[in-house]
C-alpha cells in the first residue's frame, strides 16, 4: 500500500496540548506521530533553557547524539555554537535552544557499519512539526529568535529565505493571530549559519569569525543583565559597525544585506 505525503505528515496539532507549561509539551512531544520520522528516532528532543529566554535559537532538527542523549546541540556543533555565543557576550542564562523538527531523520551509511548519516527534513516534516516550536516561542515570548541556517529560516519566512542575504541582520517574524497579540506584533529575527556548517567550511577560521559577528548583532539587542562582563557586543576594528536596522519579513527587505567580510557559509 502506498502512503501518501498527508498520511506521512498529518501533523503535530492533535498531540500539542493546550498548556501553558513548557514541562507539559516537552512530555507530551514524546508521544507525537505528526510525521514519520518517529518510526526511526531514539526519542523526540525538545528545547532547553531558562523558562524566561530573552533569546531562542531556533535550528534545524537534532543530530545523531541529540537523538541518543535527548538533549539539542550536544554534539560537535553544539559545542561550536556555546564556545560562540560565550565569545559574542550572551549570557547562556537567557538562551533557549531548540530545533524546527523534533525528531531526527537519518539514513545508514552506504558503506556499512552503524554510522547514522545526517538528511534534511522535507518541507513536510517541517510543516508537521511546527506547532511544537510555535508553543516553545509562545510561551517563552523572546525579545530576539535566532534562525541557525536555511531550514530555520525557511520555517518563519518560507521556501524563499536565503540566509546568505539577510545574515546577521535584523527582520520582523509576524507573530500568528491566534497567539492573541496585538495587531502586527512581530519578534525580531537575526538569521544566522548553522554551527555545523562553520565545522565543514574550508576555511573553518573565517566561517567561525563570521558566524561570532552574526551572534554579536543578537548581543547589541540585547538589556546589559542578558551580556556577559558587561558586553555590549561591539566589533573589532575590521568589522562593520552596528547591526543594521532592517525590520521586516518581507526577503526582499532593502538594507538586509551581508556585511562587508561576511561568508556565505552552508547551511542545514
Amino acid at each position: 500500500m502506498v502512503t501518501t505525503r498527508k498520511e506521512a505528515h498529518p501533523g503535530a496539532a492533535d498531540f500539542v496540548p493546550a498548556t501553558d507549561d513548557l514541562d507539559a509539551l516537552a512530555q507530551a512531544v514524546q508521544g507525537c506521530r505528526g510525521c514519520d520520522l518517529y518510526r526511526d528516532a531514539t526519542q523526540a528532543v525538545f528545547g532547553q533553557g531558562p523558562p524566561h529566554a530573552d533569546v531562542v535559537l531556533l535550528g534545524e532538527q537534532p543530530g545523531d547524539m541529540e537523538d541518543k542523549r535527548g538533549e539539542p546541540f550536544v554534539g560537535p556543533a553544539g559545542g561550536l555554537l556555546h564556545r560562540a555565543l560565550r565569545e559574542a557576550g550572551m549570557s547562556e542564562k537567557t538562551v533557549y535552544v531548540t530545533n524546527v523538527v523534533k525528531h531526527f531523520r537519518w539514513r545508514q551509511d552506504p558503506r556499512g557499519g552503524k554510522r547514522r548519516i545526517h538528511q534534511r527534513p522535507d518541507a513536510g516534516h517541517i510543516a508537521a512539526c511546527r506547532p511544537w516550536w510555535h508553543g516553545e516561542v509562545r510561551l517563552l515570548r523572546p525579545k530576539v529568535l535566532v534562525a541557525l541556517g536555511a531550514t530555520a529560516g525557511e520555517a518563519l519566512f518560507g521556501a524563499s529565505f536565503r540566509v546568505g542575504k539577510v545574515r546577521g541582520t535584523v527582520l520582523d517574524w509576524p507573530i500568528p493571530e491566534d497567539w492573541d497579540e496585538q495587531p502586527d506584533a512581530t519578534i525580531a529575527v537575526v538569521p544566522t549559519v548553522h554551527p555545523s556548517s562553520v565545522l565543514r567550511a574550508p576555511d573553518r577560521d573565517e566561517a567561525y569569525a563570521g558566524f561570532v559577528e552574526d551572534l554579536r548583532s543578537v548581543t547589541e539587542l540585547l538589556p546589559e543583565r542578558d551580556r556577559i562582563d558587561g558586553s555590549d557586543g561591539r566589533r573589532g576594528a575590521n568589522s562593520s559597525g552596528s547591526v543594521r536596522a532592517s525590520r521586516t519579513a518581507s526577503l526582499g527587505c532593502p538594507g538586509s544585506t551581508l556585511r562587508p567580510g561576511s561568508t556565505l557559509g552552508g547551511e542545514l
